[in-house]
């Protein structure tokens, strides 16, 4: 098992900033990559941004510009720098891990609980 904490989310007005933080520990052999996605009321859950090995990321379009991820591979943590908000980024914000567990050698995937995100207008 793989276990993801989040924690920065909150309430903030448009035009400002959060950084959300997410950390995994647990079975982990290896990580291959670790993003963020969110869902808004009503909405399918989708991708905010994701990092992979090394220095390769990708950003939803809607963020671009705005939002930066990163990503501390000693400590299993990855980042997500948020500003300039905008009250469409309102959601519930989750983490996602993707790697190698220990135990058995194969592919995971897991995600955190959820941080959730207001960005009043």
């Amino acid at each position: 098992q793989v276990q993801l904490v989040e924690s920065g989310g909150g309430l903030v007005q448009a035009g400002g900033s959060l950084r959300l933080s997410c950390a995994a520990s647990g079975d982990i052999f290896s990580t291959n990559a670790m993003g963020w996605y969110r869902q808004a009321p009503g909405k399918q859950r989708e991708l905010v941004a994701l990092i992979g090995r090394g220095v390769s990321t990708n950003y939803a379009d809607p963020v671009k510009g705005r939002f930066t991820i990163s990503r501390d591979n000693a400590k299993n943590t990855v980042f997500l720098q948020m500003n300039n908000l905008k009250s469409e980024d309102t959601g519930v914000y989750y983490c996602n891990w993707k790697g190698v567990v220990s135990r058995s050698l194969r592919l995971g995937d897991y995600w955190g609980q959820g941080t959730q995100v207001t960005v009043s207008s």
